[in-house]
């Protein structure tokens, strides 16, 4: 039987054998899988310990939070504000960037976070998650301010997403690869169960909310509508659409087996670039895609290279099986 390799033993090789991530990042790491542990412990009680239902409160982005949404932001906070790692976070649920308190020391990365993403799902059963990135603090800077975690996507040192499902799972890169853990519950250890994970080239499953498809733009329901095609359309083969209502979710599957998840820009909001957060959502999921041997545009441009202007940002999102997403992105351009 092969020897269990453990996330911190992991991590380890990658600082040591590589020299790939300094120490402080592999401490903060293992702080970041500890709250995700402890928020699936959350999930995982549910109703037991009445942390379903709305929490009566909305976030930045003016959408309603549920108990759980709460729960998770406080969670990673908590724990990372007193390791000595960060110089400073920013979560989807808050206005501002939040400063480590002056008692604690502080480090030179930047922790970005979705806490919980997926919150519609959370009182039906279905699998939700955290999505994480980490970038550097820039150099020379003592005191960070929002401006400072501006960084195109290509920056990020490392990312990654937990997700709660009937097991739970850390899918993590440190820019060599994307490895997956298993969280065994009765030991309280995540322990390495997938390395080297592979998104293939190709796919015949697309994920998009098809409820939306009167408010897309033309490139979109062009798109959408050679997939429905079919054998008989253009694209001369049979496609699966599979929608989950929470990005974890629909992107660890496409990580597992392929396809392609769509989150476009559309007429009701012209204005907006898109839904999802570039900084939180958008720019890890695009780094473990393409670790993963995938693609991520927002329709034109690849997402990393993507300059943000802001802390909450939105894009349109296309990512996963590489051949599809460049197919997506030529509808865009005309092609």
């Amino acid at each position: 039987m092969a020897k269990q390799i453990s996330l911190s033993q992991y991590l380890i090789e990658k600082q040591r054998e590589k020299n790939l991530i300094p120490a402080e990042l592999r401490l903060l790491l293992e702080v970041v899988a500890r709250a995700c542990k402890r928020i699936s412990y959350a999930v995982g009680k549910g109703a037991l310990t009445g942390v379903l239902g709305a929490a009566g409160s909305d976030n930045i982005q003016g959408e309603a939070q549920q108990k759980l949404d709460v729960i998770a932001n406080e969670t990673l906070l908590e724990a990372n504000e007193w390791g000595g790692h960060l110089a400073a976070m920013a979560s989807e649920e808050m206005d501002h960037p939040y400063p480590i308190p002056n008692r604690y020391p502080k480090g030179e990365f930047l922790l970005l976070f979705d806490p919980l993403d997926g919150s519609s799902n959370i009182d039906v059963n279905v699998s939700i998650g955290t999505i994480f990135s980490v970038l550097r603090l820039p150099e020379g800077v003592s005191e960070p301010l929002e401006h400072h975690f501006l960084q195109p996507g290509s920056n990020q040192l490392a990312a990654g997403y937990a997700v709660y499902g009937p097991s739970t799972l850390l899918v993590l890169t440190v820019g060599d690869g994307v490895a997956c853990f298993t969280l065994d519950r009765e030991t309280g250890s995540w322990w390495l169960t997938c390395d080297g994970m592979s998104v293939p080239e190709d796919t015949k499953e697309y994920a998009i909310n098809a409820s939306n498809s009167r408010h897309w733009f033309e490139p979109v329901q062009r798109y959408v509508a050679d997939l429905t095609a079919g054998k008989t359309g253009p694209l001369a083969k049979d496609y699966n659409m599979r929608w989950v209502a929470s990005m974890v979710a629909d992107v660890h599957r496409i990580m597992t087996r392929g396809g392609i998840f769509m989150y476009p820009a559309d007429r009701r909001e012209p204005d907006k670039p898109g839904k999802l957060r570039l900084m939180y959502e958008a720019n890890p999921m695009a780094f473990l895609v393409e670790q993963a041997g995938g693609g991520a545009t927002n329709g034109r441009e690849r997402i990393l290279d993507i300059q943000p202007t802001k802390l909450h940002e939105r894009v349109a999102v296309f990512l996963g099986s590489k051949n599809e997403v460049v197919r997506a992105t030529r509808y865009h351009e005309g092609g």
